[in-house]
């Protein structure tokens, strides 16, 4: 599901420090980032964000670019390691964002599925 606002999200990269994205969507195994320049394809990460709920962090693999442009690239990653307490805040932040969806939708106020 796609975040409600823009979520931007700190990238720590095994050997050369932080980069920063952007999250396009997410769910409870992975999600997309929107980077400047695509990251390897198998590389593990570090990942940081905010939430409704408060901080998310956790391992991820990066997967496969989606689509890239001189403006940067839309690419997937997959959860592969979350503490309790994060993997928490996370389904609760989704089920907020889903709430607050489908409240929209009933109300007429958000686009039609």
């Amino acid at each position: 599901m796609k975040p409600g606002g823009p979520v931007l999200v700190a990238i720590r990269l095994q050997d050369s420090g932080i980069i920063r994205a952007k999250l396009h969507v997410l769910s409870a195994t992975g999600g997309l980032f929107v980077l400047a320049k695509a990251l390897e394809q198998g590389e593990f990460v570090e990942v940081t964000f905010q939430t409704s709920q408060g901080s998310v962090r956790g391992m991820a693999e990066m997967l496969p670019p989606t689509r890239k442009s001189t403006r940067g690239c839309l690419q997937p990653f997959r959860f592969v390691a979350l503490e309790d307490e994060d993997h928490t805040r996370l389904r609760m932040a989704m089920e907020s964002l889903l709430d607050k969806t489908v409240i929209s939708v009933r109300s007429g106020k958000g686009s039609s599925l």
